[in-house]
C-alpha cells in the first residue's frame, strides 16, 4: 500500500492566513505541467512497486487546473504506477474556481473524493481570512457535487477566527450537517511566522486570535459531531462510519508515499525527500535533469518520534506493542513510564496497550507528543 500527493502551487491570490507554499503567478502553469508530468516519470521506481491506493492532489487551488490537465495528471499516473482498483482519488477545490460542469469532468476523469475548503459560511469571517469566495458560493458548491454524484465529500471548517462568535460557530456546524457531508476537517486558526495575517496583527489592522475562544469553540465543535454520530478519528478530522480519509490516514499510519511538484514531501520508509520549494526553480531543474530534491535518511529515534507524533493524533493512539516490536522493549517501558504524569493529569489514558489521548489532552497534542520523543 502506498499514495501518491501532487502539489498544485497555484492560487488565484494568498489567503492572509495560509503558510503553505504557493504562487498567483499563472504564467509559470506551462513549465510546471511539463516538469510535473517528467518528475513522474523520473520517480517511478521510488515506490518499489508498491499498489497505489491513494492520489491526493492539493495546494495551492488544484482546482485551479483544467479538468483536461487533470485527466492527463492521472493518466500518466495509471501507465507508470500499479494503481488498486478501489483507489481514493482526491482533488482540493476552492469554492469560486468551480462549478458543476467542471465537477463532473473531473468525476468523469476519476476524481472520486472532493475536499472544498469552505473554512465558514460568514462573509466576514470569509474577508477576516482573505478568502476570494462568498457564503453563496460556499452552498452552490456543494449542491452542485452532490448534484454530478460526488458521495464522498469533506468540507473545511476553521474555527478560533476573531470575527466568529460561538453562535456563529453552531451556525457554521447547522450548515455542514445539513449539507450532508460525510466528513469534516476542522482547524483552529493559527498565526503563522511570515503570513499576512501575522503583518496585519502586528499592524493592528486586524484582532489577534483568542486561545479561549478556540478552546470553546473546539469544545463545541467536538460535542456536536459526537452527537451527530460522526467519529473524531484525528485532531483535526471527524467522519461518519467508511468515510475516513484514506490519504490522509495513511500519512499518520506511517505508510510510504510519493509527493510530487515544488515542496512536495516523500517517505520510503527509511527516508525523506523534499523538493525545492519554488516553482520556477522546480520547473528548471527537472527540465534540466538536475537535482531538484534533497534527502533525510532517518535513524531509529527519528522513526520512533515520527510515529508518537502521528499515532497521539489518532483516535486509535500509540500502540505500545508497536513500539516494543520495532524499537525495543526499552523504548516501550521508557515511554510508559514519561506517560504517567499525563494520564495522572487526565491528557491520556492507556488502554489495551494504547496510550490515547483524552479531549483534554487533544488541546496540548504537539507538546505531549515533544515531552515523549527519544533524545
Amino acid at each position: 500500500m502506498a499514495g501518491i500527493y501532487i502539489h498544485i502551487p497555484f492560487c488565484k491570490s494568498k489567503c492572509a492566513y495560509c503558510a503553505f507554499y504557493s504562487t498567483a503567478d499563472a504564467r509559470l502553469k506551462n513549465d510546471f505541467l511539463s516538469a510535473l508530468e517528467k518528475e513522474l516519470i523520473i520517480r517511478k521506481d521510488y515506490l518499489g512497486g508498491d499498489k497505489i491506493e491513494t492520489i491526493y492532489f492539493g495546494g495551492g487551488t488544484p482546482s485551479l487546473l483544467s479538468s483536461e490537465e487533470i485527466d492527463k495528471i492521472l493518466k500518466i499516473i495509471r501507465l507508470y504506477f500499479n494503481i488498486d482498483n478501489n483507489s481514493e482519488i482526491t482533488l482540493e477545490a476552492n469554492p469560486d474556481t468551480v462549478d458543476a460542469f467542471y465537477l463532473e469532468k473531473i468525476r468523469k476523469a476519476g476524481v472520486n473524493r472532493l475536499s472544498i475548503g469552505i473554512q465558514s459560511f460568514f462573509d466576514d469571517d470569509l474577508i477576516y481570512l482573505s478568502r476570494r469566495h462568498n457564503s453563496e458560493h460556499a452552498l452552490r458548491v456543494i449542491a452542485d457535487a452532490k448534484n454530478v454524484g460526488f458521495e464522498n465529500l469533506s468540507l473545511d471548517l476553521i474555527y478560533g477566527i476573531p470575527t466568529l462568535s460561538d453562535d456563529k460557530c453552531r451556525r457554521n456546524l447547522d450548515a455542514f450537517f445539513a449539507s450532508g457531508a460525510p466528513h469534516l476537517s476542522a482547524y483552529s486558526l493559527t498565526v503563522e511566522q511570515g503570513t499576512i495575517l501575522e503583518r496585519r496583527i502586528n499592524e493592528r489592522l486586524c484582532a489577534n486570535v483568542d486561545e479561549e475562544q478556540s478552546v470553546r469553540q473546539y469544545e463545541i465543535l467536538c460535542d456536536r459531531a459526537a452527537a451527530e454520530g460522526f467519529e473524531h478519528y484525528e485532531i483535526s478530522n471527524y467522519a461518519q462510519n467508511g468515510f475516513r480519509s484514506r490519504h490522509n490516514t495513511a500519512y499518520w499510519n506511517g505508510t510510504k508515499y510519493l509527493g510530487l511538484g515544488p515542496a512536495a514531501h516523500s517517505f520510503d520508509g527509511n527516508s525523506r525527500q523534499w523538493n525545492v520549494s519554488n516553482v520556477k526553480l522546480y520547473s528548471t531543474l527537472v527540465a534540466a535533469g538536475g537535482s531538484f530534491f534533497e534527502t533525510e535518511v532517518l535513524s531509529g529515534d527519528d522513526k520512533f518520534n515520527e510515529y508518537v507524533m502521528t499515532s497521539l493524533r489518532t483516535s486509535a493512539g500509540c500502540d505500545t506493542n508497536y513500539i516494543e516490536k520495532h524499537f525495543g522493549f526499552e523504548k516501550k517501558e521508557n515511554l510508559l513510564r514519561e506517560s504517567k504524569r499525563f494520564i495522572a493529569e487526565n491528557k491520556m489514558i492507556y488502554n489495551d496497550n494504547h496510550l490515547i489521548l483524552t479531549r483534554k489532552g487533544t488541546l496540548f497534542a504537539d507538546g505531549i507528543a515533544a515531552e515523549l520523543f527519544a533524545r
